[in-house]
């Protein structure tokens, strides 16, 4: 595996893998090595200031590259130490590479019949933590939460589908069974 890999070439691969016309699944399942690939040739890409993170926000969203219609959104995430997102989904298709430490995911299904505008109620389904070089592919509809359970500030690599603010995506309150809509600081907009 090349130790080189830009997000250029890697914008390039995700063009002829959209070009193909391949459905969800197997985008999911074309992307997986393209993300680890270019997880693992990080420095060909991550600067210093991909590590900055949004205190209030719990952490900072560098956009690497947006096609100007919002789709094939690649981005760094920084996650401050014990810190992270509540439950949320994406309103598209996501892959997620780990870059630089270690990231835990707590994967959720709802069980409400979402007949109540603003009401959910999530059940835990799964849980799983990854390092550098793993992958992890949702389809759309996938509700995850991140977290940083380490002491240093850790970077992941995030492709998705459309620019995750130019989705119809939510985050949800556990506690008070709460669904509103999801919007991100991106960094330098």
């Amino acid at each position: 595996m090349a130790t080189s890999y830009s997000i250029a070439e890697l914008v390039e691969d995700l063009r002829r893998l959209r070009a193909s016309g391949a459905d969800e699944r197997e985008t999911l399942k074309q992307l997986r090595p393209l993300a680890e690939r270019a997880a693992r040739a990080k420095d060909a890409w991550l600067r210093q200031d991909h590590y900055e993170a949004d205190p209030q926000q719990g952490f900072g969203v560098h956009l690497l590259h947006e096609e100007p219609d919002h789709s094939l959104a690649v981005f760094a995430i920084a996650w401050l130490p014990d810190r992270g997102t509540p439950p949320h989904d994406h309103g598209t298709w996501a892959v997620v590479a780990g870059v630089d430490g270690v990231e835990k995911n707590e994967f959720y299904e709802r069980v409400d019949d979402r007949s109540q505008p603003g009401h959910a109620e999530l059940k835990r389904v799964a849980g799983k933590s990854f390092d550098v070089g793993e992958v992890l592919a949702m389809p759309a509809g996938t509700i995850h939460s991140v977290w940083n359970e380490t002491k240093a500030t850790t970077v992941s690599l995030h492709i998705y589908g459309r620019h995750i603010n130019h989705t119809a995506r939510s985050q949800f309150d556990l506690e008070k069974q709460a669904e509103t809509p999801y919007l991100v600081k991106v960094a330098g907009q």
